[in-house]
């Protein structure tokens, strides 16, 4: 039973999400911004800049647009953890800022209760378009 503990503890601390892996302050996303290195598609825009930490720290950006405070913190924990279950499948040295696309964000606006904005727009959806986008970016 020990063993099984261990190992789920192992696997528990490899997806973690500490703040050092965060852009929290404007300072931080100003440098994100500034480097001009931007992807979208109908879902995500996503700003990239290099760091030189050697880990990925992630922003997240929900504009009034969006919707209410509650859709808009429903949205924002979404696009945390799609940054969280891919911090080991991007490029390391990076920093990335995700943002709905204006698009996107009328959607959910016309979403008439918060629960409808998860049927709408899942952790799959936004993980996979994620990862595309920084994909896309690698290429030259």
């Amino acid at each position: 039973m020990d063993r099984y503990r261990e190992m789920a503890r192992r696997l528990m601390k490899r997806f973690i999400f500490p703040k050092k892996q965060r852009l929290v302050k404007n300072h931080q996303f100003k440098a994100v911004l500034g480097q001009r290195r931007r992807r979208s598609d109908g879902l995500l825009v996503v700003y990239m800049g290099e760091n030189e930490m050697g880990y990925p720290r992630f922003g997240v950006s929900v504009g009034r647009s969006c919707g209410s405070a509650v859709v808009r913190n429903r949205l924002k924990r979404l696009l945390r953890e799609a940054c969280r279950q891919t911090q080991y499948e991007i490029p390391r040295n990076a920093d990335y800022l995700l943002m709905l696309s204006p698009r996107s964000s009328k959607q959910i606006v016309e979403a008439p209760a918060v629960g409808r904005v998860t049927g709408r727009l899942g952790i799959h959806q936004i993980r996979r378009s994620f990862l595309a986008l920084v994909q896309a970016n690698r290429r030259p």
